[in-house]
């Protein structure tokens, strides 16, 4: 479901090993990133479905001459609202996704457009963002 993009200039792969997928170059550049940008890019790997959509991937994954990828934030920001396809609720879940990486206000009702899914994924987000790892979002009581 997800892109995969050729190895950097200096690996090798085998005509058998498949190409690594943008999940896994996005988690591995991530890692050395700040808290809050590993928690937003942890979000929508977990959501899944934008990443998976051209034109998200177009706009916010930032591929480098050496071919590793990261994400390009301040581009995504100023575009996602105009891509073609993306749902109200696509764009109220981006804008909560934002706020995590670029800490700002962000009105609360953009909550209610998500479904239960989406909304466990932001509020894991916010509540690993907040420094808690064992907050379990989505059980009932």
């Amino acid at each position: 479901m997800h892109r995969t993009t050729a190895p950097g200039p200096n690996e090798t792969v085998s005509p058998t090993d498949p190409p690594p997928l943008l999940t896994d170059q996005l988690t591995a550049w991530v890692r050395d990133q700040p808290p809050c940008e590993q928690v937003a890019v942890a979000a929508l790997i977990e959501e899944d479905e934008l990443l998976a959509r051209h034109w998200v991937r177009r706009l916010l994954v930032a591929e480098h001459d050496d071919g590793a990828l990261s994400c390009d934030w301040l581009q995504f920001e100023a575009r996602y609202t105009r891509a073609p396809g993306l749902t109200p609720e696509d764009k109220a879940f981006l804008r909560l996704i934002i706020a995590i990486r670029f800490p700002r206000d962000v009105s609360l009702w953009n909550l209610e457009l998500l479904d239960d899914r989406r909304l466990c994924i932001v509020l894991r987000a916010m509540a690993k963002l907040a420094g808690s790892e064992t907050v379990a979002v989505g059980t009932r009581v």
